[in-house]
């Protein structure tokens, strides 16, 4: 069977990692064609600093980069205050199998392709 593995983590993982453990984490599991769903997405630095390290390893024949989406933070009183902001929802996959088609307020609309074509 043919497919696409989708990896999809939880805030509280997320909370309990490093930046660099989480960049880590989600470059290997990219280079290895998964898909990587972050329930709370990256603060806009960790997703700075995951495409440096992307650009970093990309290799033309094995690994061409990464596709990122995510939603805006919500902005409440907290989050200004403390200046706390990342991602509600992230999507992150290989820049040669994951393109992005829409990203309305709710929905963000993916294409997957199968296979190594």
């Amino acid at each position: 069977m043919e497919g696409v593995q989708l990896n999809l983590i939880s805030k509280e993982k997320l909370e309990r990692m490093s930046s660099m453990e989480k960049l880590r984490m989600i470059l290997d599991s990219v280079k290895e064609g998964k898909i990587v769903v972050l329930e709370s997405g990256l603060s806009p630095e960790e997703e700075t600093k995951l495409i440096e390290l992307t650009m970093l390893e990309i290799d033309h024949d094995n690994f061409v980069g990464i596709e990122v989406e995510s939603y805006p933070p919500k902005e409440s009183f907290f989050s200004k205050l403390f200046g706390k902001k990342s991602g509600r929802l992230t999507l992150i996959g290989p820049a040669n199998r994951v393109k992005m088609l829409s990203k309305q307020k709710d929905i963000i609309t993916a294409m997957v392709q199968l296979g190594d074509r």
